[in-house]
């Protein structure tokens, strides 16, 4: 007996594959996205349906029209050059700090010379620098020198210099 009933082919076809095969892979990229971010920029995308929507967000964030990335790089060039060593600062920090700012440019399309990025840490330094920066200046080519170099000097400066006041600190100590 013929029921005009049809048995449903429970077999997924070409187009769903695919079609989970998209979502599958769009939902792994909005993850890499997500994962990317700062804390700063996550909360604008987090919302975002799809990773277009996260990737358009960003662009708009980071490429924003003409005149914003132009105050954007004024504002970046005036804060590398008022670039200043705290008193208490480490080494680190600064290079730290240094490195954002160079970066950021970077990410606006602008070069940044490294001969002028090092000759800017260099007038940044705290007074106790000053005989290693002389020693820099007089025994290296800044136009050879790369930053990592540089640092790695100073920070070992800076540890030659903690050393050493440890020590005077305890021989003090001890003598009371």
């Amino acid at each position: 007996m013929e029921t005009g009933y049809i048995e449903p082919n429970l077999a997924p076809t070409q187009p769903d594959n695919q079609l989970r095969q998209t979502r599958k892979t769009d939902e792994n990229t909005l993850f890499l996205i997500q994962s990317a971010l700062d804390d700063k920029i996550f909360p604008r995308i987090a919302t975002t349906a799809n990773s277009k929507q996260a990737w358009d967000t960003q662009k708009q964030e980071y490429l924003d029209n003409k005149k914003v990335i132009t105050v954007k790089i004024q504002t970046l060039h005036r804060e590398f050059e008022t670039l200043a060593m705290k008193e208490k600062e480490y080494v680190k920090e600064i290079k730290s700090r240094v490195s954002g700012i160079v970066n950021h440019v970077r990410i606006y399309g602008e070069n940044v010379n490294n001969e002028m990025v090092m000759s800017r840490v260099l007038r940044s330094l705290t007074k106790g620098f000053h005989h290693v920066v002389a020693a820099i200046e007089e025994s290296k080519d800044l136009s050879t020198y790369n930053f990592d170099e540089l640092m790695s000097s100073l920070l070992a400066n800076e540890v030659r210099i903690s050393t050493s006041y440890e020590k005077v600190e305890e021989k003090a100590f001890q003598d009371n």
